[in-house]
């Protein structure tokens, strides 16, 4: 079974394995197997649930929405955002104003099938709103009783604490941050993370296998798998290209022995590392299949010893990416239309 950690300085409690269906749920698998892989998550003791209204323009939310009725609403923890255009696309369909936070917190519970979620997060910064007006609105609806708690997603540290104390100055906090992390993607090491502690926020952390290049599965010189990421045209394959040169294949390659020590999958060994950072309260696995959800609950509880850290450390040398600047290199620059 997964473990539990707590989310921040909250009295939540999560699974330290989070099932996510972005890249899946309403695009890339069929609605059947989406609630069959969602079925397995709850089997392994998964119960902890991370979506976003963007996700397949609000198909993953309705689809998760089906797939959890009937289960206890008490026993889960819902997760959704705000921030991406939805809908027709229209001036106000999009980013953190008042109006669109509102209306959006609204069309997530209808879709979800809930009367809240239990963390509202702000998909990414909006540098075209005030900051006051946005943390206002998130205050407002923690009073409304839509969403239990608030989070943020790929924000810097000067923005989490920003957001920080604004919230408290309202009555509520922020509780978490939801960034990429990875073996390969470290970024959030040296400012976010302080920061975060400081602020009283922890990890909720996605993509911890690189979009599937830590399992192994992608080998220089060989053909691409069929229907891998790295192969899908809707998304995948541009998400993953920043990790596909060879030399980050070619040390990927290398961890093989590690996982074999632990008696790990490399996919596992991949989720339990970025389990070692103690602001990490939990890793975002997806599945297109449901038996990938049992084999990736086993990486949960895992303790990898710090030599064996060392050691990935040294396989991997310098094709990781430690640079604090990616997270704001990645941020939109305006709000996107």
């Amino acid at each position: 079974m997964v473990n539990y950690r707590y989310l921040g300085h909250s009295g939540l409690k999560i699974t330290e394995i989070t099932y996510g269906n972005w890249l899946t749920h309403g695009s890339q698998v069929e609605n059947d197997v989406a609630t069959q892989c969602v079925h397995a998550a709850l089997d392994a003791g998964i119960t902890s649930f991370d979506t976003a209204d963007v996700y397949a323009n609000t198909k993953a939310e309705s689809v998760l929405g089906e797939a959890l009725k009937g289960q206890r609403r008490e026993s889960l923890e819902i997760f959704t955002k705000v921030y991406w255009p939805t809908g027709p696309g229209g001036p106000n369909d999009t980013g953190l104003s008042r109006k669109h936070v509102m209306e959006s917190i609204d069309g997530s519970l209808r879709r979800l099938g809930t009367d809240y979620v239990d963390l509202y997060q702000a998909h990414r910064y909006d540098v075209e709103t005030p900051l006051e007006e946005t943390m206002q609105a998130f205050a407002d609806i923690v009073r409304q009783g839509k969403a239990l708690y608030i989070g943020v997603s790929e924000w810097t540290a000067d923005q989490i604490r920003a957001g920080a104390e604004l919230a408290k100055d309202l009555g509520f906090q922020l509780i978490s941050s939801q960034p990429q992390y990875s073996m390969l993607w470290r970024v959030i090491e040296d400012e976010v993370v302080p920061a975060s502690q400081e602020k009283g926020l922890s990890q909720i952390v996605w993509s911890p296998m690189a979009q599937g290049v830590l399992s192994g599965k992608y080998v220089p010189g060989q053909e691409l798998p069929a229907g891998s990421r790295a192969t899908d045209e809707k998304g995948g394959a541009k998400m993953i290209q920043r990790f596909m040169r060879d030399d980050v294949l070619e040390r990927v390659q290398g961890l093989r022995s590690v996982a074999d020590e632990l008696d790990l999958s490399m996919a596992q060994l991949a989720v339990a590392w970025v389990l070692q950072n103690d602001n990490v309260a939990a890793a975002l696995v997806g599945a297109s299949r449901p038996e990938q959800v049992a084999e990736n609950v086993k990486a949960s509880g895992v303790e990898i010893p710090a030599e064996l850290m060392a050691k990935i450390d040294d396989v991997l040398g310098d094709v990781v990416e430690r640079d604090p600047a990616k997270t704001l290199e990645g941020m939109p620059k305006a709000r996107v239309a």
